[in-house]
């Protein structure tokens, strides 16, 4: 296969490769255990901190306990919505060992069952334009839809070819998802399976280790690095952020410490939901203000007329205004 010419941006800092080699350690005296992984109890327990975890993230407020009644096919009083999403995960982390990390077919299978019965086309890239929302503010708007089947092709292209060590290669993989946002729900959720995924396929190990739940312990950490990467066009933050909580899951692992839960002031969680237009403008044009009501109609996907109507009303809601020459001004969000 032809090497991809694709190469997300990161630059390798002194104390990530420090950590990769301190990981890589740890894990290999982590696995060299005597019956380490044979230890059942401890894997199922694991695993449930790391559903717990990961949904909890998103705003779902099931506790371990009422997710292990769950597995065990007890009855548990919950939102419908809340259960739905936790039996979904549970048999998609039960399924790890068949996902293929490097098939994108998978990638979209794997979203079916996790969202089934959670949206109207589970398994499938969105349609429409998407971006993180934390209240009424847009901390990141996802390319158009239509760049996402590309997006996505060339993401998987690069992760078949590249050779970066997997504590690398699975965290940009994981910033990049969610940086293309390709999906109109459950993007946080597969980003973190999928490099759960990639990083199983290294050491068996990871399939189990609840790194998600230490990501839950850190959920403000995880949005700053996300934020941080964007704003630098370097994933670097997030790799050093993703890095931190596989190192210290790994340390608890070979201490048998198990992962406590924190007291802590709840974080409010961005959610990803479909951004009407005139919010899309918004944010497209404070990050390039330049851009003319054309270019933003093509950057969006929408119809030019679409695109003046919405910034006219921006403009009479005192939202929106342009400044200088009708060519070589600029725009201003206000």
């Amino acid at each position: 296969m032809t090497k991809s010419n694709y190469q997300p941006p990161f630059v390798l800092t002194g104390d990530i490769v420090s950590l990769v080699a301190d990981i890589a350690e740890q894990v290999g005296r982590l696995s060299a255990r005597p019956g380490f992984d044979r230890d059942l109890r401890l894997r199922r327990i694991n695993r449930i901190r790391t559903v717990t975890g990961s949904l909890a993230i998103e705003g779902n407020t099931l506790t371990e306990e009422q997710i292990t009644a769950l597995l065990d096919g007890k009855t548990v009083l919950a939102p419908p919505r809340e259960l739905q999403e936790a039996r979904n995960a549970l048999a998609v982390y039960e399924r790890l060992p068949e996902w293929n990390a490097l098939d994108e077919r998978d990638l979209l299978a794997a979203h079916r069952q996790l969202m089934l019965g959670l949206l109207d086309h589970p398994g499938a890239y969105r349609s429409g334009g998407v971006g993180v929302m934390a209240g009424d503010k847009v901390l990141h708007m996802a390319p158009p839809a239509a760049r996402v089947p590309p997006l996505m092709a060339q993401l998987f292209d690069w992760l078949r070819n590249c050779r970066e060590h997997p504590l690398i290669a699975s965290s940009v993989f994981h910033y990049e998802f969610e940086f293309i946002h390709p999906f109109a729900d459950g993007n946080g959720r597969m980003g973190r399976l999928w490099q759960t995924l990639l990083l199983s396929r290294w050491q068996p190990a990871f399939a189990w280790l609840p790194v998600e739940s230490l990501v839950h312990q850190q959920q403000a950490g995880y949005y700053q690095a996300l934020n941080d990467s964007t704003a630098a066009s370097d994933c670097a933050p997030f790799i050093r952020f993703m890095l931190g909580c596989i190192h210290e899951a790994v340390v608890k692992a070979d201490r048998k410490t198990p992962v406590e839960t924190p007291v802590e002031t709840p974080v409010e969680t961005p959610v990803e939901k479909a951004v009407r237009t005139p919010q899309q403008i918004l944010a497209l044009l404070r990050q390039q203000p330049e851009l003319t009501l054309a270019e933003v109609a093509q950057a969006l996907g929408r119809s030019l007329r679409t695109i003046e109507r919405a910034a006219a009303r921006l403009q009479a809601d005192g939202r929106l205004r342009y400044q200088g020459p009708k060519k070589g001004g600029h725009w201003e969000v206000l």
